[in-house]
C-alpha cells in the first residue's frame, strides 16, 4: 500500500502517549498551564503531510546521535540503543503499523514521542544539540536531494527517448515554422533535438540546484547554535553533504533551495508544454503530422470517432500548479525577518506537489515519445506549401553575386506570382523564374527540393541529416557521462 495511503489509514488511530491529566505530552509543554486548542491544535499541525520525510528524519536522527556519541555527549550504549529503536520505527511506518498522531503537530514529535516511550530516559537525550528548526530543514534538504536524483534519472530516460526517435528520423522532412507560419524545411529529428536541447538545461539547472543545496543546517539548532562541542562536519560527511553551512541564522530560515527547485520544475515544466502544444498539434486532423499510440489517448463520451491527447494535454494543464507552487513559495518567503518562523511549515507542500507533479509529467513523457510515429508523407506534402525554399532560392542569388537585399526583393516577387499561379517555387519553369531575375540558370532547381534545402544546411546545429546524427552521437556521449 502506498505511504499515504497508509498515513490516511493510521492518522486517526493516533498514539497513546498521554500525560496523567489525558492529554497528549507535548516536547515543548514545560511553560504552558493550559492544553492546546483542539483546532489550534489540528490548524497548527503538520504530520497530515510531512509524514513523507519520515525516512530522512530517521537518517537524521541517526547521524547526530552518532556525533553525539563520537563527542561524549551520548555513551555508545545510548547511541545503539537510539539507532535500534529509531531503526524499529523505521520498519514500523514502512508496513503500514506506526500509529500517527496529529497531537504530536509534525512527524519529527511523533518519531521522537515514540521513540522516547519505548526506550526511556535515553530517546529524551537524541534531541540534544539540536531544535525542530535545524532539524526540519536537514530532512527536507534531505529528502529533495533524493527526490531530484529520481527526477534526473527520468529526465535522462526522456532524453534517451528523443534522441532514440531523433535518429531513427534524421531524415524525416517536415516543416519549420516561425509564427506558426512555414517557415524553412528541417527535419523531424531535429526538431526532436531542440527538444533535446531544452531538456539538456533544465538538467544542468537541476544539478545545480542539487550542489547548492547540499549543506548540511544541522547544528545551527533554533537559530544560534548550540553550547554542546558537536562535530558538525561529522555530521555532514555521515549524511553525505558537501559541508555545514556557515551561519546559524541563515541556516535554519534558509528556503532558496525550495525556491530554486521550483524555479526548475516551473521552466521544466514550460517546456513540456511547449512539447505538448505541438503533439496536440500535430495529431490534429488539421496537421496529422504524427500518430500517437492509443494507450496514451482517450476517446469522446458522445462522439464515437475521437482520439484525444490526453497526455499531452494534461501536461500542459499541470503547468500552471508548478508555476503556483513558485509564486506561493516565492511570497512565503518575501517577508521573514530572521530567524525561523512558523510560516516556513508552509514550504513544504508546494514542494511534494512539484515533485509529484514533475515526476508523473516526465514519466508520461519518457514512456509516450519512443512510441511517437511521424506521417511522414503528411511532413513532406505540408513541407511544400508555403514557398519554405524562398531562403534558399534567395541564398542561390547571393552565390551569383546579387546583394541579398536585391535576391531579397527578387524571391519576394518569384513568391508574389506563386501565390497567384498556385505554383511553388519548385513547380516554375525556368523561363517562369528568370523573368524575376536572368541569373537564375537550371540548377537552381537543385536548391529549391525540400532535400536540397535540408541538406544545404551542412554545419554544426544545422538541418543536414548527417549533422543531425552527429548531434545524436554527441548527445549519447553527453548522457553516458552523467553516469
Amino acid at each position: 500500500m502506498p505511504d499515504f495511503l497508509l498515513f490516511l489509514f493510521y492518522y486517526s488511530r493516533g498514539t497513546h502517549h498521554m500525560s496523567q491529566n489525558d492529554q497528549p505530552i507535548k516536547p515543548w509543554g514545560g511553560r504552558f498551564t493550559e492544553a492546546t486548542d483542539a483546532f489550534v491544535e489540528r490548524f497548527t499541525a503538520s504530520v497530515g503531510f510531512d509524514y513523507r520525510l519520515y525516512h530522512h528524519d530517521i537518517n537524521g536522527s541517526i547521524a547526530h546521535a552518532t556525533m553525539l556519541a563520537k563527542v561524549g555527549v551520548l555513551t555508545d550504549a545510548e547511541r545503539d540503543q537510539i539507532i535500534t529503536g529509531l531503526e524499529e520505527i523505521r520498519a514500523e511506518i514502512v508496513a503500514g503499523k506506526f500509529n500517527w498522531s496529529v497531537s504530536l503537530e509534525d512527524v519529527h514529535m511523533n518519531i521522537e514521542a515514540v521513540l522516547t516511550q519505548r526506550i526511556g530516559i535515553t530517546g529524551k537525550k537524541l534531541h540534544t544539540g539540536r531544535s525542530r528548526n535545524d532539524q526540519v530543514a536537514t530532512d527536507i534538504r534531505l529528502y529533495l536531494r533524493d527526490e531530484i536524483d529520481a527526477i534526473a534519472k527520468e529526465l535522462t530516460r526522456l532524453q534517451q527517448g528523443l534522441l532514440s526517435v531523433a535518429e531513427r528520423e534524421a531524415d524525416t522532412i517536415m516543416p519549420g515554422f516561425t509564427h506558426l507560419q512555414t517557415a524553412q524545411p528541417v527535419t523531424f529529428g531535429h526538431h526532436l533535438l531542440a527538444w533535446f536541447e531544452m531538456l539538456q538545461r533544465d538538467y544542468s539547472r537541476l544539478i545545480d540546484c542539487r550542489a547548492r543545496m547540499n549543506y548540511l543546517p544541522l547544528g545551527a539548532a533554533a537559530l544560534a547554535g548550540t553550547t554542546y562541542p558537536i562535530d558538525r562536519a561529522y555530521t555532514a560527511q555521515l549524511l553525505g553533504f558537501t559541508a555545514p553551512t556557515e551561519n546559524s541564522l541563515d541556516s535554519v530560515s534558509d528556503r532558496d533551495f525550495a525556491i530554486e527547485f521550483s524555479s526548475f520544475a516551473s521552466i521544466l515544466m514550460m517546456h513540456l508544454s511547449r512539447f505538448s502544444e505541438e503533439l496536440v498539434l500535430w495529431t490534429s486532423s488539421q496537421f496529422s503530422f504524427i500518430d500517437l499510440p492509443d494507450r496514451f489517448c482517450t476517446g469522446s463520451s458522445i462522439m464515437p470517432q475521437k482520439k484525444n491527447p490526453d497526455v499531452p494535454e494534461l501536461v500542459r494543464g499541470k503547468t500552471g500548479r508548478v508555476y503556483g507552487h513558485l509564486t506561493a513559495l516565492l511570497t512565503l518567503m518575501k517577508s521573514q525577518p530572521l530567524a525561523y518562523n512558523k510560516d516556513n511549515q508552509e514550504d513544504k507542500e508546494p514542494v511534494f506537489d512539484a515533485i509529484d507533479t514533475v515526476k508523473d509529467c516526465l514519466r508520461a513523457f519518457a514512456d509516450m515519445v519512443p512510441a511517437i510515429l511521424p506521417r511522414k508523407e503528411k511532413m513532406y506534402e505540408a513541407a511544400k506549401r508555403g514557398f519554405s525554399t524562398a531562403t534558399d532560392l534567395a541564398d542561390y542569388l547571393v552565390r551569383r553575386g546579387v546583394p541579398f537585399r536585391d535576391a531579397h526583393e527578387i524571391v519576394g516577387k518569384s513568391v508574389g506570382y506563386g501565390v497567384q499561379t498556385g505554383k511553388d517555387l519548385s513547380e516554375m519553369s525556368l523561363a517562369e523564374l528568370q523573368q524575376f531575375s536572368t541569373v537564375i540558370e537550371q540548377d537552381v532547381f537543385a536548391v529549391l527540393t525540400l532535400e536540397g534545402s535540408v541538406a544545404a544546411r551542412n554545419h554544426i546545429g544545422g538541418t543536414a541529416p548527417n549533422q543531425v546524427k552527429a548531434a545524436v552521437e554527441r548527445a549519447k556521449l553527453s548522457l553516458a557521462a552523467r553516469a
